[in-house]
């Protein structure tokens, strides 16, 4: 090699330069050869130059690598010192690109890369997140729930797999063409496109299974390319070769034998009016029809305190949903109950009016401090503020006990339903959209996203709370809430409070934020305690929503706003399942799956994580023992939405094999029941319950 230097008068490092420009001068040779792909007979691949002729390609090829470097002209040439620095400067680029790259993923995605880590690196990442195993040789062969690896394969040797373990590989919607010699072989999937290339057959040198490409040994050796599952496009025959023609599949999971979740589908807002009446009860036995004949499990519906108990305390009025409840029981299906203790109308997704009682109303505007308050002063009636959970300001009762009438008056009612077992779960309302959180976000106040919103708490009992625990603090002067915080739509780092170093981490942001957040616990642990005793022998859930934007800020604030104290020093969720496990209660966690899997939506600006909060919350109810179930925040009709979601009820890499414990899909509406629609979701439910086996699909249907 010295010599060879010395004769083109190069250096070592001229020598690495001149090799990357020949990489890009090849580069643009291969793209002329491309657009006159109908001209040349052969083609040359990693494996040598091929002749049209079967018997002499090896010797072809050797003859072909034994060839002497020419010491002008040819592949090495001199070349001009500006086109070297133009090629030193185009490698110091990409370098430069590649390190934002590693730095943001090692910063963001809390992927453990190291300082000098390469492509190969970040390739190896991704995989093993994907449930791959990757040895240090670089050898990747799927994990044990994915398939095993192939006997005989040694540590050190590229791992190969049959059709039915292909893994999963995407490409553009274009089809694909290849030429093939007769024998079946893989297509290479890592481009947009597929170039034309000519695949050797076996030779007599390539019998050994270790000397194959993995490519190659993906598929299998001999068998019929028409028969081929895989390869199942069209076939010519040009020159005695086989130009396949490749349509864009994708190889899809196996869940055959997976758990079985169950699968529920909520029902309309307004599938009882506000005279606790059915609506339409002919067209909505149609529609369970056919989501029985897909085979969903059950459906969820929503028991609003504002209907049954509308117009005077302790007066409670069933009947549209005892006839609902029949029609459930009729069609052999299963039910999940929402105790709604707010009211409906003014959120997202809302198409109904329904408010809270008549007579809460009435109490509401001679004491406007029963609901939740903002800084400003205005009034959140959408439910009860939490701070007259121990007061009687209800004619004669507290909230708690408001809420634990209406339960038990409920489970006396519909005994026969939950002796039966067709009442499943009840999932109990905490607070707004029956989650357990504050109204930190109200879109009638002027909320929009992304704005940190803000607290809730300056209503008369919740600031009497507040003095309570700043006395016993020993400084009663922090009986305020925080007054640098901005507005709804704020950003944090316009704030003095939520900013990086700002006042939210200071004695007086920590105190105020701990006895927000242990308002919430307390709350949450009230009422549960009430519904465990209503519902005694049934599975009760709390509900939580996915508070993802600023989660890649210090100070997470609108999570901070919402009562989840989960800024960059702290983990806000730890507790809150802790008392979920105290009481047996499952969580019902909504997840934002349909955003995180929305290439359009930028979340850079907001700073927005749905996918690291998915996992921080799902592993802390996980290890401490919470069954999660889980639902949507938006209708998804596309296969896309569906394995997305299929990923996160099952993940694949979870060495515990833990999933979820059903999964609740919003709502019943005409769209879903178009057929195009149907049958996707029918394939998506088949999945859940762990009886379809894995087969291939085309992308673009």
């Amino acid at each position: 090699m010295s010599a060879e230097m010395q004769r083109f008068g190069t250096s070592e490092e001229d020598d690495d330069d001149m090799g990357m420009d020949v990489k890009e001068e090849d580069d643009d040779d291969d793209e002329d050869e491309e657009k006159n792909m109908g001209t040349p007979s052969v083609v040359g691949v990693d494996v040598g130059v091929l002749s049209t002729g079967g018997s002499n390609r090896f010797m072809h090829h050797q003859q072909y690598q034994d060839q002497p470097t020419p010491q002008l002209g040819g592949v090495r040439r001199c070349r001009p010192q500006e086109e070297k620095e133009r090629t030193k400067l185009r490698e110091r680029q990409r370098r430069a690109i590649t390190a934002k790259i590693l730095a943001g993923l090692r910063r963001h995605g809390n992927y453990n890369l190291r300082v000098r880590a390469d492509i190969n690196d970040v390739i190896a990442a991704l995989a093993r997140e994907a449930g791959w195993v990757v040895l240090p040789d670089g050898t990747t062969f799927p994990s044990r729930s994915q398939g095993t690896r192939p006997a005989g394969a040694a540590p050190n040797t590229a791992v190969t797999s049959s059709s039915s373990q292909m893994p999963a590989q995407h490409s553009s919607p274009t089809s694909l063409r290849g030429i093939s010699p007769g024998y079946r072989n893989t297509v290479d999937h890592n481009s947009s496109h597929m170039k034309g290339v000519f695949v050797p057959t076996s030779s007599p040198y390539d019998a050994s299974s270790s000397a194959r490409s993995p490519t190659s040994a993906m598929i299998g050796d001999g068998g019929d390319l028409q028969n081929d599952p895989l390869l199942g496009g069209s076939i010519d025959s040009v020159d005695n070769r086989q130009v396949v023609d490749v349509p864009t599949k994708l190889q899809e999971r196996d869940f055959a034998g997976t758990t079985y979740v169950p699968v529920y589908v909520m029902l309309p807002l307004g599938v009882i009016n506000m005279k606790c009446e059915l609506v339409d009860p002919d067209g909505l036995v149609k529609q369970l029809k056919i989501l029985k004949s897909v085979h969903v499990d059950g459906v969820m519906v929503d028991c609003w305190w504002g209907i049954v108990e509308a117009h005077a305390p302790q007066e409670y009025n069933w009947n549209g949903y005892k006839r609902l409840f029949q029609i459930v029981r009729e069609l052999k299906m299963k039910l999940q109950v929402v105790m709604s203790f707010h009211e409906c109308g003014g959120n997202v997704g809302d198409d109904v009016c329904i408010p809270l009682p008549h007579w809460v109303a009435e109490i509401g505007r001679s004491n406007p401090d029963i609901f939740f308050t903002d800084r400003a002063g205005r009034r959140d009636p959408e439910c009860l503020s939490w701070g007259v959970d121990k007061e009687r300001v209800l004619r004669g009762r507290t909230a708690l006990e408001v809420y634990f009438d209406c339960m038990r008056s409920f489970r006396v009612e519909f005994d026969e339903f939950f002796e039966d077992g067709v009442i499943s779960m009840i999932v109990v309302g905490l607070g707004p959209c029956a989650e357990l959180r504050y109204p930190s976000n109200p879109v009638k106040h002027g909320w929009r996203y992304p704005g940190i919103g803000e607290f809730q708490c300056y209503d008369q009992y919740m600031s009497k709370s507040l003095r309570k625990a700043a006395e016993m603090r020993g400084h009663s002067f922090w009986a305020r809430g925080p007054e640098n915080t901005g507005s709804y739509n704020s950003r944090p780092h316009e704030t003095g409070f939520f900013c990086d170093g700002g006042d939210y981490d200071g004695y007086y942001g920590r105190f105020f934020l701990s006895w927000y957040s242990q308002v919430l616990l307390d709350h949450g642990d009230r009422v549960l305690s009430l519904a465990k005793l209503a519902f005694e022998g049934t599975c009760i859930a709390a509900k939580m929503s996915s508070i993802h934007w600023w989660y890649k800020t210090a100070s997470h604030a609108a999570e901070l706003t919402a009562g989840f104290y989960n800024s960059s020093n702290r983990d806000g969720y730890a507790a809150i399942m802790a008392m979920l496990n105290r009481h047996g209660a499952a969580l019902c966690f909504t997840c934002s799956g349909m955003s995180m899997i929305d290439h359009s939506m930028d979340f850079s600006e907001t700073l927005a994580d749905p996918e690291g909060l998915f996992w921080q919350v799902l592993n802390a109810a996980w290890d401490a023992g919470i069954p999660v179930s889980s639902e949507n925040s938006f209708a998804c009709n596309e296969r896309e939405g569906y394995s997305y979601l299929l990923d996160k009820s099952k993940p694949i890499s979870d060495p515990d094999g833990r999933h979820f414990s059903s999964f609740t899909y919003p709502r019943l509406n005409p769209l879903l029941m178009e057929r195009r629609n149907l049958i996707e979701f029918e394939w998506f439910v088949k999945r859940m319950h762990g009886k379809i086996t894995n087969t291939i699909y085309v992308s673009n249907l």
